[in-house]
């Protein structure tokens, strides 16, 4: 068969071979729930009934007339925050173990260790981490002659910021080694030119390193929003979005729409607005960024 084509063709067949499997894949298992995703959410389906009644952009009504709904968003603002802590101690620890630092490669590891842990295992844990009378915090306060009996899963102002550290805990390593990576991979004729000029530790830091590893942030930034836009396992398996509801997240919300009340139109709704609301913000976030590599 190939014998009678000419390496053109035979090239352009081989790609379109190659291509087929994955892109009927990604059109199966992606592209085709969006679009059914989006045919729902201009309905009242109720997610077993045949009948799925058009009822147009009531959904999208709902949903901005509705201020509840927007309001577990402000519970998705402390996963934000920790976020951002966790990039700048992630850059840190970059910094100091890509240095000849004695044992880098074994704390490197260490800190590593939390992302391969599974997500579920990890909210138990601190289950008892965070525990009232037995947890392991609080025992710790008292041996550090600090005596109060802190509910961090308890307190409206406090249970999104304590769920939200574990986060940091357990992703903290990966964007570490993501860093080291970028860092790594800037040549060290720039460093050996700056010290040469005589810059400092902090003026290479600002002027050198951070700026050549700006696409690399820029990044983490990106999974950093999506991230904390799109929490549910901790509070879900620790809180249940208690108390009263005061870490329940936004996926939480549409979860309980969609499985607790069979609203599956209004859930799919909640869920167009949520994906248009991460592009935006992502948007702003390049924009940002963009400007201020071009001062």
């Amino acid at each position: 068969m190939f014998g009678t084509l000419n390496y053109k063709k035979q090239k352009i067949i081989i790609i379109v071979a190659f291509l087929l499997i994955p892109l009927a894949l990604l059109a199966t298992f992606t592209y085709y729930p969006a679009i059914k995703l989006i045919y729902y959410s201009f309905t009242n389906w109720d997610g077993y009934s045949p009948e799925k009644p058009w009822v147009g952009l009531d959904n999208y009504r709902e949903v901005f007339s509705n201020s509840d709904i927007f309001k577990v968003f402000e519970h998705n603002f402390a996963y934000f925050v920790m976020g951002l802590v966790q990039n700048i101690v992630a850059i840190y620890f970059a910094v100091v173990l890509n240095s000849k630092l004695k044992g880098r490669y074994f704390f490197r590891i260490l800190l590593f260790l939390p992302y391969i842990m599974n997500g579920v295992a990890v909210a138990f844990m601190f289950g008892f981490v965070f525990d009232t009378t037995n947890g392991s915090l609080n025992l710790l306060l008292h041996s550090l002659g600090i005596h109060s009996d802190v509910s961090w899963l308890g307190k409206e102002g406090l249970v999104n910021y304590s769920l939200a550290s574990t986060g940091l805990w357990r992703f903290m390593g990966y964007n570490m080694v993501i860093y080291i990576a970028s860092l790594q991979a800037i040549p060290s004729d720039i460093y050996e030119a700056a010290k040469i000029d005589g810059a400092n530790s902090a003026q290479t830091l600002w002027r050198i390193t951070l700026p050549n590893m700006k696409p690399v942030i820029g990044l983490n930034l990106f999974l950093t929003v999506t991230g904390a836009l799109e929490v549910f396992d901790l509070p879900f398996v620790l809180t249940k979005g208690g108390p009263a509801g005061a870490s329940q997240t936004y996926v939480m919300r549409v979860i309980d729409t969609a499985f607790a009340y069979n609203n599956y139109g209004l859930a799919s709704a909640m869920s167009i607005i949520l994906l248009l609301f991460v592009i935006v913000v992502v948007g702003l976030q390049q924009l940002v960024l963009g400007r201020g590599g071009k001062n």
